[in-house]
């Protein structure tokens, strides 16, 4: 039977391999927020280069478009902005895995990020405050105002459970104030 969230043909190979990872991006957005399509999921993963080839192995040529050990311990080694692409063949779901190296947001969001079960899963979502604040960051870096509306729309539907004073604190520590301030214009 096929899920009804793609992403979780990632997911649940990720948790097979017990690696610590959190979706992100519009997925997440996607999960605080309202629905939206999207074709694709972002995941944050703490891999070591050592966990390559078990990745590789996890991620069959048969089922899934997987870069060679080679390649994930190249991006695994790099100190910022590792990355690479998983595809499912079946459905042409993509999963563009970010790797933590040292980023410090990574690891703040990786820190407090919640596990909820869906369809029987468990799935590690970043909190909330980490998605705002990478989303206001690609908004900054490209302008596109999908990051903009998916922030307008978290915010309307996460109520109270969320940190307000930590992503002031985020905001501010990544120079993001002017990008905040356009939100109250949507």
């Amino acid at each position: 039977m096929q899920s009804p969230e793609p992403y979780l043909f990632f997911i649940r190979r990720l948790n097979g391999l017990g690696l610590r990872y959190m979706v992100t991006g519009s997925t997440a957005a996607i999960f605080y927020g309202e629905p939206r399509l999207t074709n694709d999921v972002d995941i944050v993963l703490f891999l070591r280069r050592e966990d390559a080839g078990r990745l590789v192995s996890a991620f069959p040529d048969s089922e899934f478009y997987c870069p060679s050990r080679d390649v994930i311990e190249i991006e695994a080694a790099r100190e910022q902005r590792g990355h690479f692409n998983l595809i499912h063949h079946d459905t042409g779901f993509k999963a563009d895995i970010y790797l933590m190296a040292g980023d410090p947001l990574h690891a703040w969001g990786m820190e407090r990020a919640k596990v909820v079960e869906i369809d029987g899963d468990a799935v590690c979502f970043a909190p909330p405050e980490y998605v705002i604040v990478r989303k206001l960051q690609f908004f900054k870096e490209g302008g596109s105002a999908k990051h903009l509306r998916d922030i307008s729309r978290m915010l309307e539907c996460l109520g109270p459970d969320w940190d307000r004073v930590h992503l002031s604190e985020l905001v501010a520590r990544h120079d993001l104030a002017s990008e905040w301030a356009r939100l109250e214009k949507i």
